[in-house]
């Protein structure tokens, strides 16, 4: 049964604020843009209270279960982090204000470049992307620039794995490239024989992500690299996966020369709801002077007494503005404290403990489940949706019997080269608690496939609203959940 609306609640008379009396003269409201047909509802302050209270308690959230989302990593918001942002020092500051009056601002954000910098192994770097995939633009707008430069206009070709994340392919186009896809072996790693194929010299760069999509480390890396290079293309890292290496691995130190960071992902910022996100990126030092402006710097050294002056500082061949201001200033706040507490011992600890979550989860469904690639994981997995003998199940199917055991599901169908994929990211966040009880809820289903597949095929059962015609949802919106001529 669906929750009530606020207007069937509605009760003439039923009053939840009393204004106090006018202290200006009165006037007449003006008419001609004043709805007569606004059914406006009539409610107590508690009606209210409790229909949007019971509201929320419908919604899934990171506080309230667990979000398997392989590649998405749903992992923990810690509230130390929204405390820090809700200071008044950083979040009452306003980004006109002279820099004479921000600089503890300033020396945040400068710090945290310096921070970003040393976990990725990076020269410079910018926080002014809004999100990852402006992030991954960024990066790509980045490495056309520095072709640019050097007068190399024949570069029209971004390679991109096909373990690579589903933006990748986007994103070239929208910079003006032709995309080209590279297979992956049978071992999960880009071919290396298919890569050299279409390395040539109007290759500009390829999109790694790594670990890939499958959750696994390229064991050839440094020769992806290698090769590319060799054709005078440069490296992008999709660093979206980064919360499998901190602390043990620095892209930069790899060889890749731009990469972008998902600071909701990696580093706790919240995730999903419509933003704000944020999207750093960092450059190895020949491509620095093509970064966004501004960026933050000192613009005068200090002393023993004085504290150094932070300004603003444009790079000589700059891509130009990507972001009004400086970026999603309390997302950096939130990371800066996510990193500070943690220090570098930390950050590490998350790297293993996200790993040695996902391989014991593994190890809990893979006798149910069949893996495409039969490897040590490192963040995440995948796993196969599907069985020979029950066909008619689907990794559709198992993600909708899921939530009646309570479960957000995973990421369904990515990536596209496991037929029926089931991603799935446990984080570090999670206990042993909860993942063994979430590889209890996925070996039941693998049970129910055989058993009783209509089961599968008729959830969920236990959710307010049972399962939609998704095709017809896309199509026929229903933006408005009650309109009085319906519902007279």
């Amino acid at each position: 049964m669906t929750e009530p609306t606020i207007y069937e609640l509605s009760s003439p008379g039923r009053r939840g604020v009393r204004y106090p009396d006018s202290d200006v003269p009165q006037a007449p409201l003006p008419t001609d843009f004043i709805r007569k047909d606004l059914p406006m509802p009539e409610l107590s302050e508690l009606d209210v209270v409790r229909h949007f209270t019971n509201l929320s308690k419908l919604n899934y959230s990171i506080d309230g279960g667990f979000y398997p989302l392989g590649s998405c990593t749903m992992k923990y918001n810690p509230k130390v982090n929204e405390q820090t942002a809700r200071l008044p020092g950083l979040a009452f500051t306003h980004p006109l204000q002279p820099v004479e009056t921000v600089q503890g601002d300033l020396a945040l954000m400068f710090e945290l470049q310096e921070w970003l910098k040393e976990i990725s192994g990076f020269a410079s770097m910018t926080l002014q992307p809004a999100a990852g995939a402006q992030g991954e633009f960024v990066g790509v707008m980045i490495i056309r620039a520095y072709h640019l430069s050097r007068h190399d206009t024949k570069r029209k070709k971004i390679l991109i794995p096909d373990s690579a994340h589903g933006t990748n392919p986007a994103t070239s186009a929208m910079a003006g490239f032709d995309v080209v896809g590279v297979p992956s072996d049978a071992r999960g790693n880009v071919d290396l024989e298919e890569l050299k194929k279409v390395c040539d010299d109007q290759v500009a760069g390829l999109m790694l992500t790594n670990p890939n999509t499958l959750g696994l480390f390229d064991e050839n890396v440094l020769e992806v690299i290698k090769i590319v290079h060799e054709a005078g293309g440069l490296i992008y890292g999709d660093g979206a996966n980064m919360n499998a290496l901190l602390g043990i691995a620095r892209p930069g130190d790899l060889g890749i020369d731009v990469m972008h960071f998902n600071l909701h992902k990696t580093f706790s910022t919240p995730h999903g709801g419509g933003g704000p996100g944020s999207g750093p990126v960092g450059v190895a030092k020949h491509l620095a002077d093509f970064l966004p402006a501004p960026i933050v710097d000192i613009i005068e050294e200090g002393d023993e007494d004085t504290p150094p002056l932070y300004g603003f500082v444009t790079p000589s061949k700059t891509i130009g503005r990507v972001k009004s201001f400086y970026g999603h200033f309390g997302m950096l706040v939130r990371t800066y404290t996510y990193i500070a507490m943690h220090g570098p011992d930390g950050m590490r600890k998350i790297a293993e403990n996200a790993v040695l979550n996902a391989n014991y989860l593994l190890s809990l469904v893979r006798d149910k489940y069949h893996l495409a690639y039969d490897r040590i994981c490192m963040h995440e997995f995948v796993v196969e949706g599907h069985w020979g003998d029950a066909p008619e199940v689907h990794a559709l199917d198992i993600s909708k019997r899921l939530m009646d055991y309570n479960f957000h599901p995973p990421t369904n169908y990515f990536p596209l080269i496991v037929p029926e994929a089931l991603m799935i990211e446990p984080t570090e966040t999670e206990t042993k608690q909860t993942i063994e009880a979430f590889a209890n809820a996925l070996n039941k289903i693998a049970d129910e496939a055989h058993s009783d597949p209509q089961l599968l095929k008729d959830a969920p059962h236990n959710t307010p609203i049972g399962r939609l015609d998704e095709v017809r949802a896309a199509k026929e919106l229903v933006l408005c959940c009650w309109m009085p001529e319906q519902n007279a």
